[in-house]
């Protein structure tokens, strides 16, 4: 288990990056890297562009010192998603703030969807509260206990993720649950549902990425939850899978932007 996180503080050239994240045009990452440890995490690949010193996924995070004056007096069109390699509220934003003060330099005209794991983005409400066009979304699971140990050992727990939805939404923001990773026996959908669509103006849902989630973590799922690993690996349980999944979320009636199936 990693105890102690390696900070590596760096100047960037550029901070707003053409994506292909569904709903987004540009993305911001003022971290590389993240302390939540997530054993599943798919931006892992992010290593191969690194030395070998800084070590395993987790274990290191790159700080934009400069990433506050890039993106001051900048404005792009299309939407803007914080973060892809990185959670803007990991545990090290609480001491740097840095994704504070990039909130505060950029302009308030940017179309901006923030998605994190972390209940410390309530800290900066009153910044989000100045942009003109913002969603903020939280990652929901059904991941607890043992298996949230095991799984994404350093993030807050969903509970503390709902309750963080239900203020923002009462801070008059816009909001989005996304539910990811979706796992055969292990997500609970339509729970995951009930729990937060009074304080949720839309979903998105995502299977889990088998490929990028890493040879770790597929094999405690396969070793310990054989039935799911089998109806992930295999294309017509999968759909089957998938087939009941949109059954549940049309059931409910919400308003749901897409699923993410990563597949085939």
């Amino acid at each position: 288990m990693i105890t102690k996180t390696k900070i590596f503080k760096v100047k960037a050239r550029s901070i707003f990056t053409r994506t292909k994240i569904p709903g987004a045009k540009w993305v911001i990452n003022q971290y590389v890297g993240c302390q939540h440890f997530c054993l599943y995490c798919y931006a892992k690949f992010m290593c191969r562009w690194r030395p070998e010193s800084y070590g395993k996924w987790g274990s290191w995070v790159e700080v934009k010192t400069n990433a506050p004056e890039l993106v001051k007096g900048k404005y792009v069109d299309g939407w803007v998603y914080m973060s892809s390699v990185s959670d803007p509220y990991q545990p090290i934003e609480k001491q740097l703030e840095l994704t504070r003060e990039v909130l505060k330099n950029l302009d308030k005209r940017i179309k901006l969807s923030i998605l994190t794991k972390s209940d410390l983005i309530l800290r900066d409400i009153d910044i989000l509260k100045r942009f003109e066009n913002l969603e903020v979304g939280l990652t929901i699971n059904s991941f607890d206990g043992e298996l949230k140990k095991v799984f994404e050992p350093f993030s807050p727990t969903n509970q503390a993720r709902i309750y963080a939805l239900k203020v923002l939404k009462e801070n008059g923001l816009k909001t989005y649950s996304f539910v990811s990773p979706i796992i055969p026996g292990l997500i609970d959908i339509r729970n995951i549902i009930r729990q937060t669509r009074d304080f949720t103006d839309f979903y998105w849902f995502e299977m889990l990425n088998l490929r990028l989630a890493g040879q770790e973590f597929i094999k405690i799922i396969k070793r310990k939850f054989p039935k799911g690993f089998e109806i992930m690996s295999d294309k017509a349980k999968f759909n089957n899978f998938l087939k009941e999944c949109r059954l549940v979320i049309n059931s409910e009636k919400i308003n749901c932007r897409g699923i993410e199936i990563h597949r085939w």
